[in-house]
């Protein structure tokens, strides 16, 4: 099964891989008109009535595969509000064709005239709660009828993710959905799945659909977009500042840093953004968890990890935190040997290279990266998330496992991870960890391969760090 947010994401992948939405559309079409002739003989009237989204979108091109029938399409609302430019021209085209189609502004108007079969394609998957009006009218108007009804994906008023109807819902008698089934549909008699020709690859490698999740709410208050605690530095400077920067580069509205006060002047110095909040000493020690802890508190994800040496004593204190946190945490560089050997409550992303994975008692990798099928067996031993960073990021939590092929040779710089941890501890923030891992491997590749553009292999990771926005905010339509 796959969840209405996911399958918009596959979609929007399979794009990127070549399989433009036009001809998927087209598929989904082809398997309505499949659906309804197996309900119904040639010559028997079919009456769609239709939304203005997506799904509309499916039942206009379904209209010109049932030449055969006495087809009607009624749009509920006007052509221009049509919301999808694919769905838009599949509208164009019923016009352009002569076929019968009426456009419904009052859904108490909406007659359709006793058919044999109404196909529903008023709402999507991407619909929660009760429908509002006119869909609310028009869903009962299709209920009134004695004709067996085909819903387009799901039917409508129904939540695909849960299966409740919180207010009117089509009582459809068939359904034909596409690519995979949503959990909501589980309890349903008949439900076809369409193969419309989704490529695996749009599931299994990331690509902009995994960042349809990254969201801004136009509405927003300071904090709603996350907030990042990150620990690290004494030994390293550079490490904790860029990995803060990246955090907020990648959308997080705060980002405090916890260094030891040896180099916090240093690490403030990087960006007059940050909130530096020290702690006494030269490295972290075990003496600071406490206190740390109680900062974490505050934050919707930590990073722990850059820029913090592998003195025992620190090893020590990484040990201590993780076996008494119970939030988010993004695990990076020095911190990585300690996860394996602490027992935890906490939520971890893994963002460890071939080197780091090997330390952390990991698959030894004999080529240029891990396999697919190592790094899950490791994440699910663990019981974390891994994204193995390589030429190809590879990135599991041991039940899903996903590849990111974004990304540049330049990216071999220094500091480079520390981007990469900044950024999904950002997403970390918001999102689940799967989720996380791969929008934040797909958004610092993006951001790797902008960067070469303007410089060439001769990268800065400030540059990457630089173009995260670009890549994450202007990556979700490429």
């Amino acid at each position: 099964m796959i969840s209405s947010d996911r399958m918009a994401a596959v979609d929007r992948n399979a794009a990127a891989l070549g399989v433009p939405r036009a001809q998927l559309m087209e598929s989904s079409g082809h398997a309505v008109g499949r659906a309804v002739k197996r309900l119904a003989d040639p010559g028997t009237s079919v009456a769609i009535v239709a939304g203005r989204g997506n799904n509309g979108g499916d039942a206009f091109a379904a209209a010109r595969f049932l030449d055969d029938y006495a087809v009607s399409v009624s749009l509920l609302g006007r052509p221009e509000s049509i919301n999808d430019r694919i769905s838009r021209a599949n509208w164009d085209a019923l016009q352009a064709g002569g076929y019968d189609t009426t456009t419904v502004r009052d859904a108490h108007a909406l007659a359709l005239d006793d058919p044999d079969v109404v196909v529903d394609a008023l709402l999507g998957t991407g619909i929660s709660g009760p429908p509002r009006e006119p869909e609310a009218t028009a869903i009962e108007r299709i209920n009134a009828t004695d004709a067996p009804t085909v819903a387009v994906d799901v039917p409508s008023g129904l939540d695909a993710d849960t299966g409740a109807t919180p207010g009117s819902a089509v009582d459809a008698d068939r359904v034909v959905t596409f690519h995979d089934t949503t959990p909501g549909l589980a309890d349903h008699d008949h439900v076809t799945v369409a193969d419309i020709g989704i490529p695996e690859a749009a599931e299994t490698v990331v690509g902009p659909g995994d960042l349809l999740g990254v969201d801004r709410d136009p509405h927003g208050h300071k904090g709603d977009a996350g907030s990042v605690l990150v620990i690290g530095g004494g030994p390293y400077t550079g490490a904790p500042a860029l990995c803060a920067q990246a955090a907020l580069r990648a959308g997080a509205d705060l980002v405090r840093l916890a260094v030891p006060d040896a180099v916090a002047a240093e690490v403030q110095g990087f960006d007059e953004t940050f909130i530096v909040d020290s702690v006494v000493g030269t490295r972290l020690v075990e003496e600071h968890v406490p206190d740390l802890l109680a900062r974490a508190e505050d934050a919707d994800a930590v990073v722990i990890g850059p820029g913090l040496g592998d003195a025992d004593t620190t090893q020590a204190a990484v040990a201590a935190f993780l076996a008494a946190f119970e939030g988010r945490a993004v695990v990076d560089a020095d911190a990585l040997t300690a996860v394996p050997d602490v027992e935890t409550d906490a939520t971890l992303v893994c963002t460890p290279h071939r080197g780091e994975l090997q330390a952390m008692g990991g698959p030894t990798v004999d080529g240029s990266q891990p396999s697919r099928d190592a790094v899950e067996g490791f994440a699910a031993e663990l019981g974390q998330t891994l994204l193995v960073t390589g030429a190809r990021d590879v990135l599991s939590d041991g039940d899903t496992t996903r590849v990111n092929r974004s990304g540049t040779p330049g990216m071999t710089v220094g500091g480079t991870g520390d981007v990469l941890a900044g950024a999904t501890a950002a997403m970390l923030a918001t999102q689940p960890p799967i989720q996380a891992a791969s929008a934040a491997a797909y958004a610092t590749g993006g951001a790797g391969e902008r960067a070469a553009e303007a410089h060439g292999h001769g990268l800065l990771a400030t540059d990457i760090c630089d173009a995260l926005p670009a890549a994450i905010w202007g990556g979700q339509d490429a």
